[in-house]
């Protein structure tokens, strides 16, 4: 069973949306296994969007990511990475299809509500960032 890293970003905590993009996900058939809601402080932000560093929006990336709660998910299903990101839509509201989470909820580029582990190596190294494994709970 593959397993992803989701985030609810603070834009989205702020809207009180964490319920509705988690009903989503649950909709699908996907488990979560983990979830909390956290303040990332800037060590951690820094080392979840390292390879983001030197780019121009960085700063105001982890600015924005610091600036209010989020919602840290594990979540696990059949080909739920490539899924997730498929229900996700586009990191650009203006591209992201409607029925999308983004094409939903997100307003802005660097406003865009969710994150989401692009890949098998991403999701776990952002997985083992953010939760360790007593937080896991294994859904039968």
């Amino acid at each position: 069973m593959e397993r992803t890293f989701l985030m609810v970003k603070p834009d989205a905590v702020r809207r009180g949306l964490i319920g509705s993009i988690i009903a989503r996900f649950e909709a699908k058939g996907f488990k979560m296994v983990a979830g909390k809601l956290m303040q990332i402080s800037d060590e951690l932000v820094k080392k979840h969007y390292y390879e983001h560093e030197g780019r121009p929006y960085y700063q105001d990336l982890t600015t924005f990511m610091t600036s209010g709660p989020v919602f840290a998910m594990v979540w696990e299903g059949e080909d739920v990475i490539k899924l997730s990101r498929f229900m996700m839509g586009s990191t650009d509201p203006e591209k992201a299809a409607p029925g999308t989470i983004r094409g939903d909820y997100a307003t802005r580029m660097n406003r865009n509500v969710i994150h989401g582990s692009d890949s098998p190596e991403n999701a776990e190294r952002e997985i083992h960032l953010f939760f360790d494994e007593r937080e896991f709970v294994i859904n039968k």
